[in-house]
């Protein structure tokens, strides 16, 4: 599967993930995992090698007292873990890693963002949006560039960790990059992960340039223009909640009008005054945004 099925439930896991993280706990994550943390060569002892993998996990959520011990079975999907009250949690990973030893860093990823996102006791509603969750906060805390270039596509197979498309791992993988200040294309080994990283790249820096930001091209510029100039000329409370179909914006009240955008870092939702260049600061991520209302 590629493209962004999912995009929605991901923009709404990074805004949970502010909203129970906080800004100031976001930015603990500012260095990503690096592959010298999950190496892993032929040559090292399996179980060693994956218990050391497996405390720097732990290490890097700042999860101290949570003892993780791995095992490998047959089983259908890659990993499995068993979330209980701690301080020791089980996780099972598929047999097949036993030969696929640079993947193993991205299972566990996965598997010990779910422990750290069940002691925060932050969850969604159902199996695939939970899922699409934990890959969401592997990825902006710092772990799932991992998952991403365990991506893989020739002629005859294929391989994709997680339930996040490549490209949607690409969009958080950007978002987390334009943060930080952090380049993560030189730690990719996958070529295929690479240009899914780009794509989706490509997405999240159109996040940055929507209306009514400054940043946003002419074209959605005259359309935000229109849109405004419909609801003012209505001049009664049918102009509230006025939202133009297929935009991020909305425009609500009526003295003074107001319009609402997502934050394009977090996707809280913002609202300012309709009365010209007005900047704007995200009270959940702190982004000061520059905007032509």
């Amino acid at each position: 599967m590629h493209g962004y099925p999912h995009i929605e439930t991901v923009r709404a896991s990074i805004n949970a993930i502010y909203k129970r993280l906080s800004y100031d706990t976001v930015r603990t994550f500012a260095t990503s995992v690096l592959p010298a943390d999950v190496a892993f060569a032929d040559a090292d002892d399996l179980y060693l090698g994956v218990q050391r993998v497996a405390r720097a996990m732990v290490q890097h959520l700042h999860l101290p007292d949570a003892r993780i011990i791995v095992s490998f079975r047959d089983m259908h999907h890659a990993a499995n873990v068993e979330l209980a009250a701690g301080p020791e949690y089980f996780i099972e990973l598929n047999s097949r890693f036993k030969t696929h030893r640079q993947d193993i860093g991205a299972a566990l990823a996965h598997e010990v963002m779910h422990v750290y996102l069940h002691r925060l006791d932050l969850s969604f509603q159902g199996t695939r949006d939970n899922e699409i969750l934990t890959d969401t906060a592997t990825t902006y805390l710092g772990a799932g560039w991992l998952l991403l270039d365990a991506f893989r596509e020739d002629a005859v197979s294929s391989q994709k960790l997680g339930y996040l498309t490549p490209e949607e791992f690409g969009y958080v993988l950007a978002k987390r990059a334009m943060v930080f200040g952090e380049d993560p294309s030189p730690w990719f080994t996958s070529p295929q992960a690479y240009t899914a990283y780009t794509t989706g790249r490509a997405l999240a820096r159109r996040d940055e340039q929507q209306p009514p930001l400054t940043a946003s091209g002419w074209a959605g510029r005259r359309r935000y223009a229109r849109d405004r100039r419909s609801v003012q000329d209505r001049r009664g409370p049918g102009a509230a909640g006025a939202a133009p179909d297929g935009v991020a914006y909305a425009f609500e009240g009526h003295a003074p009008l107001r319009v609402t955008f997502p934050c394009p870092t977090c996707h809280q939702r913002i609202r300012v005054p309709v009365q010209g260049r007005v900047r704007a600061r995200c009270s959940l991520c702190r982004t000061v945004l520059d905007c032509d209302t």
